[in-house]
This record gives C-alpha cells, structure tokens and sequence, in this order.
C-alpha cells in the first residue's frame, strides 16, 4: 500500500471515529444521568445511614432514571411526540396530559421520581446548617405563613408522618403569590407538575428512605430530617421563587 493509501486511509478512519463520538455524545445529551450526590454516603451520619443512602441513590435513583430514559427514547421515535422529548424534564412533567397514555405514567413516575430525589439529595448537608433567621426573606416568609419556625415544623412533620404508604412531604412557594405552603404528595407525584409551583424542601417518605435504620418509626425518621437540612439551598430556591414573581411583575 503506497503512503497516499495510506494516508487516505486514516483520514477515513478518523472520519468514522469523529462520528461515532459524535453519536455517542448526541444520545449521552438526549438522555439524563443519575446525579452526583454533593456529599459522601456516609455524610449524613448518624442521622441517615451510609447503607440506606447508597441503596437509595446507586438502586432506586438510579431506577427512576432509568425508567425516565427509555420513556424519553419512545418519545423521540415518534415524530409526533418527540418535542415532548425536548421540552427538559422539569417542562415535561407540566405537560403530562400530553403525553401518549402508553407512556404517560412512566413518564409520571420515571421523570418525578427522578426530579424529586435531585431535590431531595440538594437539600441535605453533613451536620445540616443554621435555620433562617426570622429577619432574613425567607424567614419572614415562614413567620407569616406559619407564625413561627417551629409552626412550620409541627405542619410539615405532620404531612410527613400522615402520608399514607409512599411519597413525599414539600415545602412549597406559590409563583403568583410568594406564599408558602406544606403539601403532601403520592408515589413520585411531585408540585413541580402544578404550573405555579416552587418547590424549596422535600422529604421522601417511601419505605426505602428509612426502613434499615428506622424500620416502622417514621416519626423518628422525618425528626432526623431537621438535622441534616441545607437551608442555604431552600433560602436560593425561595429567592427564586420571588424573583420569578417579580420578573413577571415587570413585564
């Protein structure tokens, strides 16, 4: 083979080499990646345990991406549905009805199940952080919703603790309003399917958030939440909240 050959050649396989990493970084931005937790799994000791968060990171998040993947792929088969598949998964979720019902409800709890625990995961941090002051916006906020820090505790415990089987507690912010309300939500139901809602703190209350180190003692498994929160997060989120709704006051 003469040195032309030769070089011809190379320059065919490094055409095929550029496009096969171009394909393969295509379908890697079409699909979404389990979250990097900001932490070490065994960080949050002694208030949940290293065994319980690699479980529920490495399996059941893990899971819901998975589930949320291959309904992103049906979805981009079909030309009619495939810019559903574009929207991002924060939008997708507010347009469910939307969605062909073959799909729907993987959709549902794939892309909730996948939002709700990068939610989740962001709210913690090693030793938690010190709670809002009640001259700070979002403490104020809290103190006119609640009428106290600790008003707002006893309503979401008891969110939390009530849900019945699985699911989720929230701290929510109203995008209209600026208001701050306590919700509870089923399965991986998550507020963000509601147009208007921001969600600053959730609590997964599912069997497998707790049940190595708590077994049936729920109650001592959302007290322990209060431990590990970052309230530097939930006070970003709340001013997101209100920046969003002084934006749309502007316009």
């Amino acid at each position: 083979m003469t040195s032309s050959s030769h070089t011809e050649m190379a320059k065919i396989f490094a055409f095929v080499a550029l496009a096969l990493v171009c394909l393969s970084q295509g379908a890697t931005a079409q699909s979404l990646e389990l979250p990097a937790l900001p932490y070490k799994y065994d960080a949050l000791e002694p208030y949940f345990d290293e065994a319980t968060m690699k479980i529920h990171h490495l399996a059941h998040h893990q899971a819901y991406t998975n589930t949320i993947n291959q309904a992103l792929t049906a979805l981009r088969a079909d030309e009619a549905t495939k810019p559903l598949a574009k929207m991002g998964i924060d939008t997708l979720l507010k347009h469910l009805a939307e969605v062909p019902e073959a799909l729907r409800q993987s959709v549902r709890n794939g892309g909730g199940g996948f939002v709700n625990h990068d939610i989740f995961w962001k709210s913690l941090t090693p030793g938690g952080s010190p709670e809002p002051t009640a001259d700070s916006l979002l403490g104020a906020a809290i103190n006119t919703a609640f009428g106290s820090f600790l008003e707002l505790q006893n309503a979401f415990n008891e969110k939390a603790t009530k849900v019945f089987g699985s699911g989720w507690a929230w701290l929510v912010c109203d995008e209209m309003s600026g208001e701050l309300a306590v919700m509870a939500t089923p399965n991986q139901d998550t507020p963000m399917m509601a147009e208007s809602t921001a969600v600053l703190l959730g609590l997964d209350v599912w069997e497998h958030a707790y049940y190595l180190k708590y077994q049936n003692k729920r109650p001592d498994y959302v007290s322990a939440f209060w431990k590990v929160i970052n309230w530097e997060v939930v006070a970003q989120r709340h001013k997101a909240c209100i920046a969003k709704i002084n934006g749309k006051k502007e316009l």
